[in-house]
């Protein structure tokens, strides 16, 4: 009986194992490749053989195997006809990548992905039904000369956030997935490569490969309990976050900028940053090398990448020196300096403002007779430009380094840029999209201050006014107040109907609320109270449970750059990341960014427990969002524009043209996340930073000089 029983137990234990081994898989690639390293992990019988026939003569008969590319992207995976006699002759079921030729029919053609995503064309699994998107980034793909019928993957350039909204018939398709016959399946490009070529959305991404395994191991279903990314947000939604973890927020924020070696150094700077900035039209270029020198600020720092991510997972940079990004920049390095007493960061600070003073307000800027004197070029290759809202992003930044580093030396100049915004400023307190020098030359200030403009748009508009409030405060120069509060009277007056938006209206309700807490500091009217909370609650209102701010379009007829309207446009202009309201994207270049400084003034100036509850939970989705990778350094310690919370990850419709999903700013983005992360941990704000500054003896002076002497 014992001995039965020992028998019996022994019988269940062979069982058990057996029920834990996985199934043997053959293999030709290189054992560090992406899929071949997941196999290993999750427990796989890896058979890995030199090459493709070796491959397919050592597999077992009904066997599944891989045929993996090892010299992507200089050459294909080559399967000649007495490899397909002995698929046949087994009834392997293979799927090989990147094909080089399969029997005798040749791939030579190579292309490159640029605006294309990968359309599914037929529902495969309940992560991948029709229409539904992937993005293999700027991969290299063979093509066929035969014509294939029925693909399941395409690429294609097209429109819409999770689907192909418009379908496909009126756009070219490249099949890149596709039944060669019932026991070959291919793919027009590497796709095991997947974690090193950041292929996204990931859920998707493991799908697909859940479905090829599933038909080639002849299972019922497959999953993978793991899966590789050399890309991630800090934290998960869910991780209880370590009480320092704001401290090391602003750490690896201002680290990044050292790891992607955005501060411009004279070893490089003309054969890379020169070079590739060219006239400003499209200044992109590779990654910097990881060997390269960082710059101390005195040359100016980068603008940072564009969202265009190569076959092999590196990144363009985006070489533009701008203006507005140096004194937003300085910001984040005078916080950071201040917070960690590393007077490294302060020196670069120090630096940069330097630069921006000297090399954007060069010529007729630093002419006292001239109508753009005191006003800071929008950037290097575009000195004559104005833009408003970049001068006072810049401004604001500057005034709030060189108050943490308690250096009057800018005064001035901070003064003079404010004034010299201000003049060009009209009667309702607006000043447009921008400025050109030929006209402000011919025209005058003068009948720019006079003009009665109305420019609902508070993208353009709203910080500029929140530059004026400061200077307000210091001088009581009542100009100043009073076409701030005209000027936003009527924005309070028209919203949300006659408001004009860019690439969402809820970036427009993000903008409105810096001014408005400072209005209220200022003149701390019920009215103002009143404003000041409404416009918040209208921004609050689509402030999801982990933190971010849900995007939203408005009326279309009302927008600078709305909805794609067709497959056609999408990839041709600035572009919102959403296609359908409820898209489920925060903002961090034009949205979240900017409501992260807004709500910080907002609770600070009212105490409102619902807005410290309310930027206490941005700032924790700040955080968590962080871009984390060993591989890929240039953007560790980052944000990207784009994070789908839903997902939990870097997803969005990619459709804008130079600021896509996977983009960074050095200025906008970076700056502004990590200076207010500094103004939380110091529990103060953006004003009582500001105003430690005392500039109101010269900025009289400033007014008399640039205003009231030549009116």
């Amino acid at each position: 009986m014992l001995k039965n029983r020992i028998i019996g137990i022994f019988i269940l234990l062979l069982l058990f194992f057996s029920c834990q081994q996985k199934e043997e898989v053959i293999c030709y690639g290189t054992p560090t490749n992406d899929l071949i390293k997941l196999l290993d992990e999750e427990g796989y019988r890896l058979r890995i053989y030199s090459s493709v026939h070796e491959a397919l003569q050592k597999a077992p008969k009904q066997a599944g195997v891989l045929l993996l590319s090892e010299s992507y992207p200089r050459e294909g995976v080559k399967l000649d006809t007495a490899d397909q006699k002995i698929i046949k002759e087994k009834s392997l079921r293979v799927f090989m990548e990147f094909p080089q030729c399969v029997g005798a029919t040749e791939w030579v053609t190579a292309d490159t992905l640029e605006l294309e995503r990968i359309v599914v064309c037929d529902s495969l699994n309940s992560l991948l039904p029709s229409m539904s998107l992937l993005s293999f980034q700027r991969c290299i793909m063979k093509q066929t000369p035969d014509p294939i019928a029925n693909p399941l993957l395409v690429a294609a350039k097209v429109a819409g956030f999770n689907d192909a909204v418009y379908g496909l018939k009126d756009t070219p398709t490249q099949p890149i997935l596709y039944f060669h016959n019932d026991q070959l399946l291919l793919s027009a490009t590497c796709m095991s490569n997947f974690a090193e070529g950041r292929y996204l959305p990931e859920q998707r991404v493991k799908a697909l490969f859940e479905y090829i395994f599933q038909w080639l191991l002849n299972r019922e279903t497959f999953t993978f309990s793991t899966w590789t990314s050399y890309i991630r947000p800090t934290y998960t939604a869910t991780d209880v976050l370590p009480k320092d973890a704001g401290m090391n927020s602003i750490k690896k924020g201002v680290e990044w900028f050292y790891n992607g070696h955005f501060l411009v150094h004279s070893d490089w700077k003309h054969d890379w940053a020169d070079k590739y900035m060219g006239n400003g039209i499209a200044p992109v270029g590779p990654e910097l090398p990881r060997n390269f020198k960082d710059g101390d600020g005195s040359l100016g720092i980068l603008e940072g990448h564009m969202s265009g991510i190569k076959y092999d997972g590196t990144q363009m940079y985006r070489y533009w020196m701008r203006d507005d990004v140096q004194g937003e920049a300085s910001f984040a390095f005078a916080a950071a300096g201040t917070l960690l007493d590393n007077s490294q960061y302060t020196k670069v600070a120090a630096n940069l403002l330097d630069y921006s003073f000297t090399e954007y307000r060069d010529s007729v800027r630093n002419d006292p007779k001239s109508p753009s004197y005191g006003l800071l070029g929008w950037a290097y290759t575009h000195k004559g430009t104005y833009y408003g809202d970049d001068n006072a992003r810049s401004l604001l930044g500057s005034i709030a380094s060189s108050a943490l580093m308690n250096n009057p030396k800018w005064d001035k100049q901070i003064v003079e840029g404010i004034v010299g915004n201000f003049r060009t400023t009209g009667l309702n307190g607006f000043r447009g999209q921008n400025i050109l020098e030929p006209d402000l030359q011919k025209r005058g200030w003068k009948s720019y201050y006079n003009a009665d403009l109305v420019n609902l748009h508070a993208h353009f508009e709203a910080w500029n006014w929140a530059c004026y409030l400061w200077l307000y405060n210091q001088t009581h120069y009542q100009p100043l107040l009073e076409r701030v509060k005209r000027g936003i009277t009527m924005m309070m007056e028209g919203y949300p109907e006659q408001w004009s938006w860019t690439n969402g209206i809820q970036q427009e309700r993000a903008r409105m609320i810096l001014p408005l807490a400072w209005l209220y500091r200022v003149a701390p009217t019920e009215e103002h109270l009143d404003w000041l909370h409404f416009m918040t609650n209208e921004l609050l209102r689509n402030q999801v449970p982990c933190g971010g701010i849900r995007e939203e379009l408005g009326d279309e007829s009302k927008s600078l750059f709305g909805r794609t309207p067709s497959n056609a446009e999408y990839g041709n202009n600035e572009a919102p990341l959403i296609f359908d309201n409820g898209d489920p994207v925060a903002d961090m270049l034009y949205t979240t960014n900017f409501a992260f400084v807004g709500l910080c003034e907002a609770a600070k100036a009212t105490q409102d427990t619902t807005y410290i509850k309310a930027v206490n939970q941005m700032r924790d989705f700040l955080i968590r969002i962080q871009v984390r990778s060993d591989k890929f350094k240039n953007v560790d310690g980052a944000w990207f524009r784009a994070f789908n919370y839903e997902d939990w990850n870097y997803w969005a419709s990619n459709a804008d043209a130079g600021w896509g999903v996977w983009s960074t700013l050095t200025g906008w983005i970076q700056s502004w996340i990590v200076g207010t992360q500094f103004v939380l941990e110091e529990d103060s704000s953006l004003w009582d930073i500001a105003n430690q500054k005392d500039v109101s003896t010269v900025a009289s002076e400033v007014i008399e000089e640039m205003i009231t002497r030549q009116l």
